[in-house]
């Protein structure tokens, strides 16, 4: 089966007297003598039997009933007959009559001889883009009239229309609800004692005070109309919103269904104990309990204070949202976006439209595309940039370090403690550029607390003409300048001689001292080996050395140059001349000199390769190293 709806009006023109009447009619003539357009006729049903009973003929169908009696239909599961003439149907019921009215029912009794149906149980009449609840409906079929006592609800669109008594004329498209009566929206109710609603023009018009209420709210104006077809309503002369401590005023305040939202215009005020809205309009969906600010919006909280073209905000959660370039400032925490969106009621939110995050405590700043920022918590996790790939950018050595990865985390260090101390979190394919200092890792974390940088995952650094690489990387930072470079397991350190050979330093792990960023010392620890290239002192190379011992020490000069090596415990040398020397066998296991991946300008850092190592970060106890 399928259903026709179509388009239907009500209005009212017949008297409560009237219909009073009518009930009364049939209440004395319950039996009006039948004709042939008071039989009910069978059109369909999967099974059907046949019964005498005494005097009365009785139908038995079932499965896929459809009966009709003059210009009614009749759909239901299954049905019993009484002469043709009393029907008791259930299961599915639809009345459908003409092309634009439809009522269902779980249960229906018809009679035939009266015209007049009684439906029971979640009863649903829809004629056209009207659709009427109930829990029982009277109709009848000869009139098309329907009526209800025991309370009903009529939907248009999102507009829903209760009330306890109410009459429903089909043809003239005029209805009239009594008793109890609401206009209901998930924004609002409009309360009655009763309502007349021409679908005509579809619009209800109150004069006079009117109180329109949600669950926490009201609205009072003196003037204004509810236009149910656009769904749109209108609230003049003196319009008030209030909301628990929450109160709200404007020159117009409108209430739109399709939007679900109020809208406010001209010198819009929201305020409450604690916080303060502005703006040329402020537009409130009640159904999420969120506001929008718009024209030189302001939100003002505390210490918070943020300004933009648009600004949303939640007062059950607290989140906020922005549309235009507009700016959060909390204490030392500055974020700047084209658009903010709240997530949830953690704080949570998230950040796109060239994203510029601040933590002027911490000298931090994380440029993006997309950033999540919880401003409870101080978490902020950037992703993409103008060049793909998130940058933060921090002050070493009185010089800018540019950072990027495939993701950036940043959190305070220590959330137990009121300090400004800052954890960075970079993966993948981090990137660090600076004039005289450049690494690349899986990932990394940089503690601002400890001024360190550990590196994971395939990390390699450059200094100078050096290369550092190692299962892991510590680089420690004094005074915004690098101090020292630890290498965990398998260290290896290269260092270039004049651009033609390779100075090589391998041990289980190694330290490197610097001194105002240069090099000048270095103790490796665990099965060191080293391979230099010794000099004169004309700086003519005389030979290669290569010596293996338990632990070394290694002190640098100018550029990187080896002064002085001291070998601990048992080393064991060889020199060879350099006319002699195959240098392709003096590369120690594990030497990979890869000077493609070193980033020589900022630009390089957006630039991704096929590292794909991923390694879990793990902290280790700095007395550990030397293990």
């Amino acid at each position: 089966m399928q259903s026709k709806q179509r388009h239907i009006s009500i209005k009212y023109r017949i008297s409560l007297l009237l219909l009073c009447w009518y009930g009364l009619l049939y209440a004395q003539n319950p039996g009006a003598s039948g004709s042939g357009n008071s039989l009910v006729k069978v059109l369909h049903s999967d099974i059907l039997k046949v019964e005498q009973r005494k005097e009365s003929n009785w139908q038995r169908l079932r499965g896929n009933v459809e009966l009709r009696n003059e210009n009614m239909f009749m759909y239901c599961d299954s049905a019993l007959i009484e002469n043709e003439t009393q029907v008791y149907a259930y299961g599915n019921v639809v009345i459908q009559q003409g092309d634009s009215l439809q009522i269902f029912s779980n249960e229906a009794q018809y009679d035939a001889e009266s015209k007049i149906a009684n439906l029971i149980g979640n009863v649903l009449l829809i004629n056209g883009k009207k659709r009427l609840y109930t829990r029982r409906l009277d109709y009848r079929s000869d009139t098309k009239l329907a009526y209800f006592t025991t309370g009903a609800t009529m939907l248009s669109d999102s507009t829903q229309l209760r009330s306890k008594v109410g009459y429903y004329y089909v043809d003239t498209k005029e209805a009239q609800f009594r008793e109890e009566v609401t206009v209901v929206d998930p924004q609002f109710k409009l309360k009655a004692d009763s309502l007349n609603y021409n679908t005509d023009n579809k619009v209800v018009r109150f004069l006079g005070p009117t109180v329109i209420t949600t669950d926490s709210s009201k609205v009072y104006c003196e003037a204004g109309y509810y236009d149910t077809n656009n769904q749109k309503a209108r609230f003049t002369v003196g319009p008030q919103y209030i909301k628990a401590e929450q109160e709200a005023e404007a020159d117009t305040i409108d209430y739109d269904g399709k939007l679900k939202i109020y809208t406010l215009y001209g010198n819009a005020r929201v305020e409450d104990s604690t916080r303060l809205a502005l703006g040329e309009l402020i537009r409130y969906d009640e159904l999420q309990d969120t506001t929008f600010l718009q024209g030189n919006a302001r939100y003002k909280e505390g210490k918070q204070d943020i300004e933009a073209p648009q600004i949303s905000y939640n007062r059950k959660t607290g989140t906020f949202a922005t549309t235009g370039r507009g700016t959060f400032v909390d204490g030392p925490q500055i974020l700047t976006a084209d658009q903010v969106r709240a997530v949830d009621s953690s704080g949570l939110a998230l950040a796109s439209g060239d994203v510029v995050w601040q933590d002027t405590s911490a000298k931090l700043a994380i440029n993006s595309t997309f950033a999540q920022y919880n401003k409870k918590t101080e978490y902020i996790k950037a992703v993409g940039g103008k060049m793909g790939r998130p940058e933060l950018i921090t002050e070493v050595e009185g010089d800018s370090l540019f950072l990027a990865a495939d993701t950036l985390v940043a959190v305070k260090a220590d959330t137990s403690k009121q300090d400004s101390s800052r954890l960075l979190r970079a993966y993948h394919r981090a990137k660090i550029y600076k004039k005289d200092f450049q690494a690349v890792s899986d990932s990394l974390i940089y503690s601002t607390r400890d001024s360190m940088f550990v590196l994971y995952g395939n990390p390699i650094v450059w200094s100078d003409t050096s290369q550092f690489t190692a299962d892991t990387i510590y680089i420690l930072l004094k005074n915004k300048k690098i101090n020292q470079i630890w290498l965990r397991n398998n260290s290896f350190q290269i260092i270039i001689s004049d651009g033609r050979f390779f100075n090589q330093i391998k041990a289980r792990n190694t330290i490197a001292y610097f001194v105002d960023s240069d090099l000048r010392r270095m103790d490796a620890f665990g099965n060191a080996e080293v391979v230099y290239y010794a000099k004169d002192d004309s700086g003519a190379y005389v030979g290669v050395n290569k010596t293996a011992c338990s632990e070394l020490v290694i002190r640098f000069g100018e550029g990187n140059s080896l002064e002085k090596i001291t070998f601990i415990t048992d080393p064991k040398s060889v020199l060879n001349p350099m006319g002699k020397v195959d240098h392709k066998t003096l590369l120690l296991p594990g030497f990979r000199w890869e000077i493609e991946k070193r980033p020589t300008e900022r630009a390089d850092i957006f630039k991704v390769d096929a590292q794909t190592v991923k390694a879990v970060p793990v902290k280790i106890p700095v007395k550990e190293l030397k293990k």
